[in-house]
């Protein structure tokens, strides 16, 4: 009977965990910039407090807060080519990447909705109004008053949230992506030696956190500046 844990296949199974760290990184970044966007976009529509567009933004809200995301997963991968398909386009030849990554990102834009809503809100409604009175318009004082302060309130939480997204990438290999975890599973399976390349895909994971929180305080740091600087 073989070793029931051997160090030597970590070190082994590494380089083949890291040649598929570009699919798991792509997720999560491209899954970012959707969600951030149309996070901003549900956001705006909380905030104009107009009731139809308001109760759309939080009916989806509390959907994709509510629910699974591997459920999401199957609505996109299989429901969207289905719904498309009634104004006849068909989606059906799309690389499941791409479904993977507008899962991630609608669910991430529920969360973000309600980060920059918060965020905005959280800027001195007094600052808004002394803009106003050196003449700002309202869409000036947004960009140069409240826009880069609520950046900075949400900068964490966006953190918090890539960090998670990070986590969950690992129910990708349910529509059989093969990013990092994927391929700790595929090797798992090949050799029955799962737990070594679970242990290399925890160190991967491990490092990329703490380089993003590394790198998320940096830029906290660098914008507390420029904002002592604007003051």
């Amino acid at each position: 009977m073989g070793k029931l844990f051997d160090i030597q296949l970590v070190f082994e199974y590494f380089p083949k965990l890291l040649s598929r760290l570009h699919i798991t990184l792509s997720i999560v970044f491209a899954a970012t910039v959707l969600g951030v966007i149309l996070g901003t976009v549900l956001a705006l529509f909380r905030l104009a407090k107009t009731p139809i567009l308001n109760q759309v933004a939080v009916v989806y809200i509390s959907f994709m807060r509510g629910t699974p995301i591997i459920v999401q997963m199957f609505i996109v991968y299989y429901g969207l080519p289905l719904l498309l398909l009634m104004i006849h386009l068909d989606i059906n030849h799309w690389d499941k990447l791409i479904f993977i990554i507008i899962t991630y990102g609608l669910n991430m834009a529920a969360f973000m909705a309600e980060i920059i809503r918060a965020s905005i809100i959280g800027v001195s409604i007094g600052q808004t109004e002394a803009a106003y009175s050196v003449g700002m318009s309202r869409l000036q004082a947004f960009r140069r008053i409240v826009a880069p302060q609520a950046l900075l309130i949400a900068l964490p939480s966006l953190g918090m949230n890539m960090m998670g997204l990070l986590q969950n990438t690992s129910i990708a290999f349910s529509l059989g992506i093969i990013d990092v975890i994927g391929k700790a599973r595929v090797i798992g399976a090949s050799t029955y030696h799962t737990l070594e390349g679970y242990v290399g895909a925890a160190v991967i994971f491990l490092a990329l956190c703490i380089l993003m929180e590394y790198g998320f305080t940096h830029i906290e740091k660098k914008l507390k500046y420029k904002m002592i600087g604007l003051i």
